[in-house]
Order: C-alpha cells, then structure tokens, then sequence
C-alpha cells in the first residue's frame, strides 16, 4: 500500500471518528450510512473488474464474518416503518457527504475505499449482534479507543 493510499485511509478515519462522536450517532445511523455507501461502491468495482478481467478478494466483496448472529426476537421485533421514521436523516447526510468528500479529496482509489468501510460495517455488525432489544439500536455508536 503506498503512502498516498495510507494517508487517505488515515485521514478518512480520523474525520469519521470526529464526526460520528460530535453527532453522538446512534449505532443504526451509522450502519446504514456505510452499507449505504457500499453496496453502490462494489457495484462500480465489480463492474471495473470483469471489463480488466481482474480479481477482487473476499474481504472486499463479502462481509467480514462475526462471532454470532444478530438475535432473533430483535429481528423479529423490528418495525421497519417505526424505525425509518425516527431516523435522523439530516445526520445521516452529513456522514455520508463526509465519507464521499474526503475520498474524492484525498483521491481515494475505490478498492481502499471499500476496504475501509467493510471494517466500519464489521464494527458496526458486532455491535448489532450484541444488541438485545430494538431500542438499543439507537444507543452510540461505540468506537473503540485505538481507533
């Protein structure tokens, strides 16, 4: 990895970690943002690489693997229509247009940026997982300290 792709990896994490701690950004914001982002993301690289016949990895294509599913009553608890309607969507925007500036800003190729945001999924997916009743899922969004 050169140092160009370091630095944005860096500077793209240190402005998320700011910005998602200012906000005070509930766990489910965050999660969706970034599998917001993804989705589109690995489209355009999927599409890159079948047209330079080239290889992606699985950790870029496939969601890290974590240690146990999301519970089945909080899934099954879960009223989509109730949960959209209190989302801050204002707030959700602003991260997203973060995310999307700093990588244009920094000239982040696409495969790092997915990269970086598969470790911000798997963070957020652990989280899901230890999540008990729907309402936690508006708790913060927990960043770990070495971040």
């Amino acid at each position: 990895m050169s140092d160009k792709s370091v630095d944005s990896l860096v500077t793209l994490q240190e402005r998320m970690v700011n910005l998602i701690k200012q906000l005070n950004m509930p766990l489910v914001e965050v999660s969706m943002v970034i599998q917001n982002m993804i989705s589109p993301m690995l489209d355009s690289l999927k599409i890159y690489a079948k047209e330079n016949e080239m290889q992606i990895p699985d950790k870029i294509l496939n969601q890290w693997p974590i240690e146990k599913p999301i519970h089945e009553e909080v899934k099954s608890s879960l009223a989509i229509d109730k949960l959209l309607s209190v989302l801050d969507q204002d707030r959700m925007d602003i991260l997203e247009t973060l995310v999307r500036v700093t990588m244009i800003e920094t000239e982040m190729i696409l495969l790092d940026g997915i990269s970086a945001l598969r470790m911000w999924e798997h963070l957020a997916r652990v989280q899901l997982a230890n999540i008990i009743s729907p309402g936690q899922l508006f708790s913060p969004f927990e960043i770990p300290e070495d971040w």
